[in-house]
């Protein structure tokens, strides 16, 4: 049920309602601390949507809202869970998406 549920929330993460967009990742903020190494299965599916279009963002408030979910990873989970993906999307990105994601990275 864990893939379904997040599999679902996922979808919020690329809202184009920026509000819904917004709530969707202060959520995640949220949920990260009490979750913990329990994300390991769907991490790979939740760092690209919360990375792809929110770090790059020009609202000031997803922008702020991405950096904190990103924040929050690396200091409630293991560093192996995070560094595959990471350096994948570290990759494809531009802008200060690859800047933020590449300072995580070092």
């Amino acid at each position: 049920h864990f893939f379904q549920i997040f599999d679902a929330f996922k979808s919020r993460l690329h809202d184009s309602n920026s509000k819904v967009n917004q709530a969707a990742l202060e959520a995640m903020h949220k949920m990260i601390p009490l979750l913990r190494d329990h994300l390991s299965p769907v991490i790979n599916m939740l760092i690209p949507a919360m990375v792809d279009n929110n770090l790059n963002s020009k609202n000031p408030g997803i922008y702020a809202a991405a950096t904190n979910v990103i924040q929050s990873l690396c200091q409630h989970l293991d560093n192996y869970l995070l560094l595959q993906p990471f350096c994948t999307k570290a990759q494809f990105l531009n802008g200060k998406a690859k800047q933020d994601v590449t300072e995580k990275l070092a």
